[in-house]
């Protein structure tokens, strides 16, 4: 976390949200839209996938996008530039890139992963062990993070164990990396859930527990950050205006909103080191370079409180 932050948002609808639209936004729009970000004071971006045009024709210019990224750090410092890889050849790309941090999805749903990357939960452990060779030997100040996708469960399975998750956690973490959070891929999880999970994460994988990546599809999306947060998660993952989804997992629309999270942390004095009125101002170059697409978000619509600006109302 930079300054004086005491959470990190990491922004993901560069990536997690435009590739969960069918249109495709153009390059310029997109770094427009991230140096809005960055000037929020968002300082974990995550940019893109490298993954094949032909599977997600969103993501083709993945490499130049996180090319105009790192530009921003000047102004920007501390500005962390992220990018998802499903395997090696993908983590070659970013690496090459000049990402900050790689982040890889491995899915606590056999059916999921199969859907998703097309490969067993044990073929992505190795696969990652693959990465982080890879990391090692290019790039060794590079994080890689894994998102457990489905850990809450499943629309193509179903239930997911908890003990299947916490296993596969730990399998990560031997495989070599950095951090493991998890992912409500489905919006499935409800806020005892959140807390048990993310409780038993904390004790068997300490200081590299990671990140709570939450969707709204069911209207919990805040309940659930609220939850993770209080028993000592402090990384989260967002999108503005509420874009994205997965595209192999049925019905899961919804990431957290960005800016109903940022209100919500800095309304209880939890700083999060962003600008909410600038924040908010990042939606138009979204809008503009996703012309008609829906975007979400209460506090955008409702305004900010009178005197918001006076710390001293809040919390």
């Amino acid at each position: 976390m930079s300054g004086s932050a005491q959470v990190r948002i990491s922004e993901v609808g560069p990536r997690d949200g435009l590739q969960s639209v069918k249109a495709t936004m153009p390059t310029a729009d997109k770094c427009r839209w991230i140096s809005a970000l960055a000037a929020a004071g968002l300082r974990e971006i995550e940019v893109g996938s490298f993954v094949p045009a032909k599977l997600l024709p969103q993501m083709a210019d993945a490499a130049e996008v996180v090319r105009h990224a790192l530009t921003l750090t000047t102004a920007y410092p501390g500005l962390r530039v992220m990018a998802l890889v499903p395997n090696r050849r993908g983590a070659e790309a970013a690496l090459a890139a000049g990402v900050h941090k790689l982040t890889l999805p491995v899915s606590a749903s056999e059916a999921h992963s199969l859907a998703n990357v097309r490969k067993t939960r044990e073929q992505m452990v190795e696969e990652l062990r693959c990465v982080v060779a890879l990391r090692n030997e290019r790039a060794p100040g590079v994080p890689v993070e894994v998102g457990l996708s489905t850990a809450f469960g499943c629309t193509l399975q179903g239930a997911v164990a908890e003990d299947d998750v916490i296993r596969l956690a730990l399998a990560c973490v031997q495989a070599g990396v950095d951090e493991v959070g998890l992912s409500d891929t489905t919006g499935m999880a409800h806020p005892a859930q959140v807390r048990r999970l993310f409780t038993r994460l904390r004790v068997e994988l300490g200081e590299r527990a990671g990140a709570a990546h939450l969707h709204n599809t069911r209207g919990l999306g805040l309940a659930n950050c609220l939850a993770a947060f209080d028993v000592g998660v402090r990384s989260f993952d967002s999108s503005l205006g509420g874009l994205g989804g997965c595209p192999y997992a049925p019905g899961a629309s919804g990431n957290v909103v960005t800016e109903d999270l940022v209100f919500m942390f800095e309304a209880m004095g939890v700083s999060t080191g962003v600008d909410l009125s600038k924040l908010i101002a990042a939606r138009e170059p979204l809008k503009a370079g996703l012309p008609g697409e829906p975007v979400y978000g209460m506090t955008p619509e409702a305004g900010l409180p009178k005197g918001w600006t006076d710390a001293s109302l809040r919390a």
